[in-house]
């Protein structure tokens, strides 16, 4: 299966955020380094990996339909 790599600017025209907002609140706190992002050559430029993140988006959605929010970040399925 192909991977397909994207800079902050691309991530951002397909989820729909602006760039900043995927810089300063979804990286590192929701999107981490290693399973949605890397940094190759062990540089400053980071790239996104497309699948990981739509995979982890449709499952937090369909999370929050089947669940109860909770203050801490998790969900209640009772």
């Amino acid at each position: 299966m192909p991977i397909h790599y994207l800079t902050t600017g691309e991530l951002a025209e397909r989820i729909k955020y602006d760039a900043r907002t995927i810089r300063e609140r979804l990286k590192d706190d929701v999107l981490l380094e290693g399973v949605h992002y890397i940094r190759p050559f062990g540089g400053r430029k980071i790239l996104y990996l497309w699948e990981p993140i739509e995979r982890d988006m449709q499952l937090h959605s369909k999370e929050e339909s089947i669940g109860v929010p909770m203050a801490g970040g998790g969900v209640c399925h009772g």
